[in-house]
């Protein structure tokens, strides 16, 4: 598990290219973007082809599912397959030729929720060592013996000159999160920076580079021809919000093809600033609860939702960590009816009590807020029952909570007003005057999530660390234009991603 305190990603030394959006992909909402191909791509430019792509990984459980972030046709495809613990974390790169599939299968799991990963991949038939007929890059480093290494390994299987049987095969249909080899086997999480350049193998170091100042693996700008992506080659960038297959869309190719994906289940919210260069917090995915389970909750939304349909208390955590900075976070109620409750704040990073098991100082070290759908009222987490900072708070209310780690101060508020220790609500925050006084603790805070189910009706929050997933009528950001949330945020505060950590953090 990564906690991220650096840049991460943020601040790229080694060029003044920086990587501005990229799409959400939500794997329950069946989300992803298609193209079907045309003619153009004969069988020698078929014989060879580059994806590059960066994601950034959300849920990992996908049932009996696998997840593919590419896929063309039946059997061309790339993504991560289901193990028998249900996590879908093996990555898997195949190649349909000559009627029949051969693939690579990495040992090595990757399900770090917290970090971006650049995937470069190619397919080059004309090679004449059979092991260099599929090359799979993960930041940088060739997936062979010293890392990653195969648990499947068919390439020598790869007839040297055989042709892709879909990539650039007319009527092949091209989709990005999401293949047809398998049932529901759509992505869940991000994706930046996406390219497919057919009839044309293109170095890893084309798309990519090691930042001068932190030693990261970093996007870098590309110049690639038109010609380069062969006839039905694209690059997406992920910059537009339209719905259309056009210039205006999610999924408009800006190779210079025009070669436009049809958008499905994805709108203007499933368009963020959460990337390589800029990465945002989320929801922890694989934190284990104090008794080492795996959170049962249900994420989604590109890890910004957490939603609970059984009974009991079920827990989540960020995926930053922070020890110092003035931080600004939004918290939706998008569902709780009579009988649940969701709790949120801050945890001790190297464990406490869990955000939820109490209401007593005596042995909880954090900070929360508690929300019950019986009573309506936004409660502060101390002794006995809580002390109510806000009534009237029901489904479809917003919290703010401002996170002073510098003066160990916290303030909360709702739906646009302050409650300022209760001294005087305003629409603006009263430094004098805050809601909590945070103790001192060893290693730092992450956040806190907890929500229980009691009743018929689900519990549903939307937690908004700058990337919401609900949407926004004013799109309000910080003082360094990071971040987009509903309301104003507080003079010096800021949102949580990295290049704010890299400032201030």
């Amino acid at each position: 598990m990564s906690l991220l305190t650096t840049a991460g990603g943020g601040a790229n030394g080694a060029s003044e290219f920086v990587v501005t959006n990229s799409a959400r992909f939500d794997r329950a909402s069946a989300d992803r973007l298609y193209f079907d191909q045309g003619s153009g791509d004969d069988t020698t430019a078929r014989r060879k082809w580059t994806f590059s792509t960066w994601i950034k990984r959300s849920q990992m459980v996908n049932s009996s599912n696998h997840q593919y972030f590419f896929g063309v046709g039946d059997y061309t495809l790339l993504g991560f397959r289901r193990d028998d613990s249900g996590e879908a974390n093996d990555l898997y790169f195949q190649v349909g030729t000559g009627s029949s599939a051969q693939g690579v299968h990495c040992n090595a799991k990757f399900r770090d929720p917290a970090a971006w990963m650049h995937i470069h991949a190619i397919f080059d038939s004309t090679q004449g060592t059979a092991a260099n007929r599929l090359q799979l890059r993960i930041n940088g480093n060739l997936v062979d013996d010293s890392y990653g290494d195969y648990s499947t390994d068919q390439r020598s299987s790869i007839t040297q000159n055989d042709e892709d049987d879909f990539v650039g095969n007319n009527g092949q249909r091209i989709n990005i999160a999401y293949s047809a080899n398998g049932t529901s086997s759509f992505f869940d999480g991000y994706m930046s920076e996406t390219h497919l350049l057919i009839g044309t193998s293109k170095a890893y170091t084309e798309f990519a580079e090691t930042d001068d100042d932190t030693g990261e693996w970093v996007p870098k700008q590309t110049s690639f021809a038109t010609s380069d992506y062969g006839s039905n080659g694209f690059k997406l960038e992920y910059k537009q919000t339209g719905t259309s297959a056009n210039a205006s869309g999610i999924g408009a190719d800006t190779s210079g093809n025009g070669n436009h994906f049809t958008v499905q289940n994805l709108n203007a919210q499933n368009v963020t600033t959460d990337t390589p260069d800029n990465n945002f917090c989320t929801i922890n995915t694989i934190y284990k609860d104090n008794g080492n389970n795996l959170v049962t909750a249900d994420f989604s939304q590109g890890a910004t939702k957490m939603v609970s349909t059984q009974d009991g208390w079920k827990f989540g955590r960020g995926t930053f960590l922070l020890d110092a900075g003035k931080w600004y976070v939004e918290v939706k109620a998008t569902e709780a009816g009579a009988g649940e409750n969701g709790r949120f704040g801050l945890q001790p990073a190297e464990g406490g009590e869990a955000l939820g098991n109490t209401d007593d100082n005596d042995t909880f070290e954090g900070f929360g807020v508690d929300f019950s759908g019986s009573n309506t009222n936004l409660d502060k987490l101390d002794t006995g029952s809580g002390t109510t900072l806000f009534s009237n708070f029901s489904s479809g209310s917003i919290a703010m909570l401002a996170l002073d780690l510098d003066n160990d101060k916290v303030w909360v508020g709702s739906n646009g007003t302050w409650n300022n220790g209760s001294a005087s609500q305003s629409t603006t925050l009263d430094p004098s005057n805050h809601d909590f006084t945070l103790p001192t603790v060893l290693h730092g805070w992450v956040f806190g999530l907890g929500m229980t189910k009691n009743s018929s009706n689900n519990i549903e929050f939307e937690y908004n660390w700058g990337q919401p997933s609900f949407s926004i009528s004013s799109a309000e950001s910080d003082a360094e234009g990071h971040g987009t949330f509903e309301y104003a945020v507080p003079s010096g505060f800021f949102s949580c991603c990295t290049k704010n950590l890299a400032e201030y953090g």
